[in-house]
């Protein structure tokens, strides 16, 4: 898939100087336009053969685009840091939010393509892995990122002439280390493991544009004048057909409802006093152990609690904590996504507060906002909702195949429950605060919050991170089912 680039393209330098002044003038034009409309954001990935110029393309970019708009991200060697979260945790936190520019040189394709160049991983794993790029992807476009890809190529004798140039060159003789050596010598392997990546990632919403590299300022006008024709492409207004609405039922129309998966839990199971403390009391000894062992072992818990109001969330992590050290758990209250967040991918705000290793992370309310809160009260599109359950799937499959604890926890009480628990908190001074308008008007949404949930468990539930439906009308039961699934969790985790 590489012979278009092996044909020694070249632009005269009399071209070139002509036609610069203009395309970094457009270039900069469109880096405005695209920081004061703020719709999208521009994810540029460069790879390419050692030696084809990908450096000092980038390097090129900034002296010609604003820096204020613009920033760089080069992944070398995993951090201790990296290497305690998901392989992807170092790409989500530095994401470029709507507006700006990020040039990832060096990017998701790197590991995966030099692991199975070096024999380190099998035929079946890197075609996974290159699926997973293609979600991450897609996950990224469908949100409006505009993505755009560049790989750099040269023949194999254009290779070597370059870097021997290279090596010859007093002032540029440490571009040219060992390692691009030794990638020399595996040209073949490393050309036949990237044309099948190329194959597999080129996709409609994120193509791979091939650079030939020979002649730097023919590379350097092609990646600046196709990053121009895509910003400004992507920046004009867009003319879509809009189907009309469907018309509404008629009052005579027949509606059926099944039941949902909530309805079949038996909300009458109950815990007294007496046996809760002394239940909680030995959980609690439990956990606290079970939680040392998984510190000294380095594996971390994920732990999303979602629910009704009131249906006694806040109580829960409160009897999960106790049982922890806290130096090595953090809670994270999700509410109403700020503005950086808003600028982001949704997900991209619960990447960025994934655990350490051997560390936990509790999640009050979760990505799962997207499709509850956000479906039913109409803040997402029906597009973006539905597609949010396999970004949601997948997101966690990273996380356990990461080695990490996953429980999802959905605390169900009835409405009659939900009403008694409400008059209870306007009675009771310190917990006023709990209790506002906005609670009241969600209940009247009851059947869609209850038809997203059912959704939500149908859509999600998988066999890594199933959901836990906990029956709450009784504050006491619900604690020792949570704090004992969790103990469960962690000691099979822990044999594994």
């Amino acid at each position: 898939m590489f012979e278009t680039a092996e044909l020694h393209r070249s632009l005269p330098k009399a071209t070139y100087e002509k036609l610069l002044p203009e395309l970094r003038s457009n270039l900069l034009r469109v880096q405005n336009e695209l920081y004061q409309q703020k719709k999208f954001p521009v994810i540029v990935i460069i790879g390419g053969v050692d030696g084809a110029g990908k450096g000092e393309t980038v390097n090129t970019l900034h002296e010609w685009m604003d820096p204020r708009y613009l920033e760089t991200h080069a992944f070398g060697p995993l951090s201790d840091e990296e290497r305690e979260r998901p392989d992807f945790w170092r790409f989500w936190r530095t994401l470029p939010p709507k507006g700006k520019l990020a040039i990832f040189f060096g990017s998701w394709y790197t590991r995966p393509l030099l692991e199975r160049v070096y024999g380190k991983t099998p035929h079946a794993e890197f075609e996974e892995a290159l699926h997973r790029i293609n979600a991450f992807e897609l996950a990224l476009a469908a949100d409006g990122a505009l993505i755009l890809k560049f790989w750099f190529h040269l023949a194999k004798k254009d290779q070597k002439k370059r870097l021997k140039s290279l090596e010859k060159d007093p002032d540029k003789r440490w571009r040219v280390s060992p390692e691009e050596w030794k990638h020399f010598k595996l040209y073949g392997k490393f050309y036949k493991v990237c044309a099948q990546a190329l194959r597999v990632t080129s996709t409609g919403q994120a193509p791979w544009t091939v650079v030939e590299g020979y002649d730097a300022p023919y590379r350097y006008t092609t990646v600046g004048q196709h990053i121009l024709e895509q910003i400004d492409k992507r920046l004009q207004p867009q003319t879509t057909s809009v189907s009309p609405p469907a018309a509404p039922p008629s009052d005579t129309a027949l509606r059926l409802r099944y039941p949902t998966i909530l309805e079949t839990l038996d909300l009458s199971q109950q815990l007294d006093k007496s046996t809760y403390d002394q239940e909680m009391a030995a959980l609690q000894g439990r956990l606290h152990v079970l939680a040392r062992h998984a510190t000294l072992k380095q594996v971390s818990s994920l732990l999303v609690f979602e629910g009704w109001d009131a249906a006694g969330k806040g109580g829960a992590i409160r009897r999960v904590t106790r049982a922890l050290d806290a130096r090595f758990y953090c809670i994270m209250p999700i509410a109403a996504p700020t503005d950086e967040e808003k600028a982001h991918h949704y997900l991209w705000r619960f990447w960025r507060h994934l655990p350490r290793a051997g560390r936990v992370t509790i999640f009050d309310r979760s990505w799962y906002g997207r499709v509850l809160v956000e479906r039913v009260e109409g803040f997402a599109s029906e597009a973006e909702w539905m597609r949010a359950y396999p970004e949601m799937n997948d997101f966690e499959a990273q996380l356990v195949e990461h080695g990490m604890v996953v429980l999802k926890f959905w605390l169900h009480i009835s409405k009659d429950e939900q009403l008694q628990r409400f008059k209870e908190r306007e009675a009771t001074s310190y917990k006023q605060y709990k209790i506002t308008a906005e609670d009241y008007r969600n209940r009247e949404r009851w059947e869609d919050y209850e038809t997203a949930v059912n959704d939500m468990v149908e859509r999600t539930s998988t066999e890594y991170a199933p959901w836990h439906l906990i029956e709450a009308n009784n504050k006491y039961y619900a604690r020792v089912k949570i704090v004992q699934t969790f103990c469960q969790s962690l000691e099979k985790r822990l044999k594994g």
